[in-house]
């Protein structure tokens, strides 16, 4: 399975000639609505919905940079990375599979790449109830609902530093909760917590730090309010296949 979707919208340049001689490229901000170009067999996504769709619980500064700066940053760095090199034509599943064996900066980038595509589509302003299905399997891997929420959102608070908290399917089918460092992910063969990540919460500064400053529990309980189930629960049902 390979994952290479993401697309990227070029700015539109004017060129101003200032009276002193001084050439001023004024750029139009990036549209999130457009197709964006395919960069080394990869491909930067198109944000699923506008800057301000999900206030108030991200405000919309925030997503402008969080994607199309620190996102952008890491496809492309991702990007030059593998070019002319042997994994070049891997997927990111297959560079992830042998990752203890990759670069720091294929590690750091190619993970941030693939988490922020996961995270983008894993919220949505309307996002539904999960499936019958995944509510199930919550309930028999954590006892309950609420008891699946609380362990997750301790995973994500209690990670010092930089990085995610993550609900996987792992390889008996079963659910579980736990999180890594900086842009690692449980499908990096060095990964602590291993399986196929359903659901993932940036907990780097970067992701909240303009609203909440230094609170990252409300962060953490503000993001229930826009987790996108329906991606959820088709994501949870594609594991198991």
């Amino acid at each position: 399975m390979k994952n290479r979707v993401i697309s990227r919208t070029a700015g539109i340049g004017i060129i101003v000639i200032l009276s002193v001689g001084i050439v001023l490229a004024i750029t139009k901000p990036f549209s999130v609505m457009e197709e964006n170009d395919i960069v080394g067999g990869f491909q930067f996504p198109s944000l699923p919905y506008g800057y301000d769709a999900l206030e108030p619980y991200i405000d919309a500064k925030t997503m402008e940079i969080h994607y199309d700066r620190h996102h952008r940053a890491y496809f492309n760095n991702f990007v030059n990375a593998i070019k002319g090199t042997p994994v070049e034509d891997m997927s990111l599943e297959e560079i992830f599979a042998q990752m203890s064996s990759m670069s720091d900066v294929i590690r750091n980038n190619g993970g941030g790449f693939y988490n922020h595509n996961l995270f983008w589509k894993n919220m949505s302003p309307n996002g539904g109830e999960p499936s019958d299905e995944l509510t199930a399997a919550i309930e028999k891997a954590f006892g309950s609902f609420d008891n699946f929420k609380e362990l997750f959102g301790s995973a994500a608070a209690s990670r010092f530093g930089s990085g995610w908290a993550w609900l996987v399917v792992n390889s008996e089918g079963e659910l579980e909760v736990g999180s890594t460092p900086n842009q690692d992910n449980p499908l990096m063969d060095i990964s602590p917590i291993r399986g196929i990540p359903i659901l993932g919460l940036d907990v780097w500064e970067h992701a909240y730090y303009l609203k909440y400053q230094n609170r990252r529990p409300d962060y953490i309980d503000n993001f229930w309010n826009i987790v996108n189930w329906r991606d959820v629960s088709e994501r949870y049902e594609a594991a198991l296949k």
